[in-house]
């Protein structure tokens, strides 16, 4: 897979910038606040209907503007395909594959990215939705459908919370919520269970490659594996529960409450990992998700990577580099090429950016 060209029209500090990306790396050098991260951005936008930064639409919307488009071509399984998102303050978004509307769903299937930015460094010393926010995001660049049972279970579950926060509540009402949330948190969790599982042997082997002294291994934080097991141990636990959930007046049980626990050598690396072991975790982690893609689809996901290198030493920045496959199409965000070995940079496309616009 192989993101061909890259077109963006007031997105952000963005007014009208077209590029050729048909190499298998590209560098975006540019100062701070120039709009490098943007770009990745809108690769990442244009391909998952998502930003890392925002979940409002209208901040992609250049200021002074009222509307924004992102356009691309991606070359996939010998076969070129179009990709546009276009979205008027006025307007609902349109998607558009080959130039035809089609629905988000069948969109999101299309074109996958990993994308791996200097926010990731954080993730073990954030919070937990910061940990559910980049498990969800992994996942659906493999399982589509899990964006949309996401939607369905905040949607049960506000119902659910305006309930609790009613006058009287309606138990009955509320028995009928709760089952609803049983069925879509427990296939929620079944699919976070699946894909961590399918990803852990990766990121073993590359946190190993780092660091072969150490054990790491991770899990999700519910005990429960088979989908019936699941279920009933959150029907279980919202009968227990109950009483909690009508005192406090929200819903406390169900995915939305859970995290993934990380461990060296049988420790909490949250707790007592150092900061380079803190890196390793997560450039493990972005690497097995690129290999974890590359065997479900058949082909390699584009690796985003915004700024990263300049927080990592250079044990990890050598074996970063030198673990990206010959087939995954790259592209770096850096203020500089200086981190950069000459050979690297011999087959490198390299572009500079100043005030949005490519110079």
């Amino acid at each position: 897979m192989r993101l061909k060209s890259l077109k963006l029209n007031n997105y952000r500090n963005c007014r009208d910038i077209s590029m050729d990306l048909d190499y298998d790396k590209i560098i975006i050098i540019g100062k701070n606040a120039q709009g490098k991260t943007n770009i990745l951005e809108s690769i990442y936008y244009l391909s998952s209907l998502k930003s890392p930064r925002t979940s409002n639409i209208k901040d992609f919307v250049k200021f002074g503007e009222s509307d924004f488009k992102v356009s691309g071509e991606l070359f996939k399984s010998d076969t070129d395909i179009s990709l546009e998102v276009e979205y008027n303050l006025d307007k609902p978004k349109t998607v558009k594959l080959n130039g035809l509307k089609t629905t988000p769903k069948n969109y999101k299937s299309v074109f996958n990215t990993v994308l791996f930015s200097t926010q990731d460094l954080l993730l073990l010393r954030g919070t937990p939705q910061d940990r559910r926010d980049w498990l969800d995001s992994a996942i659906a660049q493999i399982y589509p459908t899990h964006d949309e049972r996401l939607t369905k279970y905040s949607k049960i579950r506000v119902q659910k919370n305006n309930l609790l926060k009613s006058e009287e509540t309606d138990n009955s009402l509320l028995d009928v919520f709760n089952e609803q949330l049983v069925i879509t948190g427990s296939n929620i969790i079944y699919t976070r269970q699946k894909f961590l599982s399918e990803l852990k042997k990766f990121a073993i082997d590359k946190y190993s490659g780092i660091s072969s002294s150490e054990k790491f291994s991770f899990e999700y934080s519910f005990p429960h594996f088979e989908l019936e097991d699941i279920a009933q141990a959150l029907r279980e636990e919202l009968s227990e529960r109950r009483a909690e959930e009508l005192a406090r007046r929200q819903a406390c049980v169900g995915p939305h409450r859970d995290d993934i626990f990380f461990y060296l050598d049988g420790s909490d690396a949250t707790k007592f990992a150092s900061q380079g072991q803190h890196r390793t975790v997560v450039l493990a982690l972005k690497l097995a998700e690129i290999d974890l893609i590359t065997q479900k689809k058949g082909y390699s996901p584009v690796l985003l990577l915004d700024d990263v290198l300049a927080e990592l030493d250079d044990l990890r920045q050598n074996y970063l580099l030198k673990s990206i496959a010959s087939t995954t199409q790259t592209i770096i965000t850096s203020v500089d090429t200086l981190l950069f070995e000459q050979d690297f940079l011999r087959n490198v496309k390299i572009y500079n950016i100043s005030n949005g616009e490519i110079v």
